[in-house]
């Protein structure tokens, strides 16, 4: 049963309007099977230019930056980082220079036009041959006056996107617009996103335990941070919540992340195409890895009511790529460090 808890509000803040919700939640029948059904939230949805579950997090990090009198920050991704380019697309239109420490990422058709967008987008891009190097390279640029958003988004105040996102849901249970779910399943990568939501959760009284499938490694490192980062969002609003309630409120999922970041995986090729036949686009690094695991919830019989929270952009790319470089004309630096097959 959902309560409420009003004394559970997020901290005031600066924020911008970047999003458009509340994001839609829909059944999948075809992939539900008697007594246990599957949903789906719709923050692929949440910018008709740009989607994903970045946008949320922009929100506060880009308004926080700007507050702060930045005109330039500095962030890390992979190659094809969903998180640079709206960083990139967010950041620019708000009037901050974007630049962004990039390290390997197995290639694809999708990772190089995520590339050229971001690119094409006003990024400065600065490649890393290895993790190892991306202290010393965000260090220089904070240096030289950029203000640094971490990885993901995932600041305590980015997180806090998402706070607010899981009392979206409460609101729209309340509505009768979707039933209470049992568990909600969601990409965990720098964990924002998951952190957030049970938090979130957590502060409405709902029963819905956030399940976190992991995508990056390490993944202790991974599942510490992101319940460190519960725990921050609940005392930022104000929550009495301990440690014990949110490690019970968040379950890390580390059986889908086959090779590693970015590399397909079985399981995540049977879901895109489970996904396709629903109507809808995953890819291979974040979303296809969740949904798999979202549809092992229901056939297993595991969980009655599953809300898989789908964080890929459903925008076209083909805006975003106006005026891209051909890969042949991006910086072979840039090319050769942070593209592998």
């Amino acid at each position: 049963m959902i309560g409420r808890n009003d004394s559970a509000v997020a901290a005031a803040g600066p924020r911008l309007a970047l999003g458009k919700f509340p994001t839609p939640v829909e059944p999948l029948p075809s992939h539900s099977v008697p007594g246990f059904e599957l949903w789906i939230k719709r923050d692929d949805q949440t910018n008709v230019d740009y989607g994903g579950n970045k946008v949320r997090k922009l929100e506060r990090v880009l308004a926080e930056a700007r507050a702060r009198g930045a005109t330039r920050v500095v962030t890390v991704g992979a190659a094809g980082s969903h998180h640079v380019l709206a960083t990139t697309l967010f950041g620019t239109r708000a009037g901050l220079a974007v630049e962004a420490v990039l390290v390997p990422q197995p290639s694809s058709p999708h990772v190089i036009e995520v590339l050229r967008a971001s690119l094409a987008r006003g990024l400065r891009a600065f490649p890393a041959r290895s993790r190892a190097m991306i202290p010393a390279l965000v260090a220089a640029r904070v240096a030289t006056g950029a203000r640094f958003v971490p990885i993901g988004g995932s600041s305590v105040s980015g997180a806090m996107g998402y706070f607010d996102a899981a009392r979206e849901v409460a609101t729209q249970v309340r509505a009768n617009e979707t039933p209470e779910p049992d568990v909600c399943v969601v990409a965990l990568g720098s964990g924002g996103t998951a952190a957030g939501l049970a938090a979130g959760f957590e502060a409405e009284g709902m029963k819905t335990r956030v399940v976190g499938v992991c995508v990056s490694q390490p993944q202790a490192l991974v599942t510490l941070a992101a319940r460190r980062l519960a725990y921050a969002c609940a005392r930022r609003a104000g929550l009495r919540a301990t440690g014990a309630d949110l490690r019970a409120r968040l379950a890390i999922d580390t059986r889908f992340l086959g090779r590693g970041y970015g590399w397909a995986s079985p399981a995540g090729d049977a879901a895109t195409a489970d996904a396709r036949a629903a109507g809808f686009t995953v890819d291979a690094t974040y979303t296809a890895k969740a949904f798999a695991a979202a549809l092992w919830h229901v056939r297993a019989r595991r969980s009655r009511r599953v809300l898989y929270w789908h964080t890929l952009s459903s925008a076209p790319m083909a805006p975003l790529l106006e005026g891209a470089p051909t890969p042949d004309a991006i910086d072979p630096a840039v090319l050769a460090l942070v593209l592998i097959s």
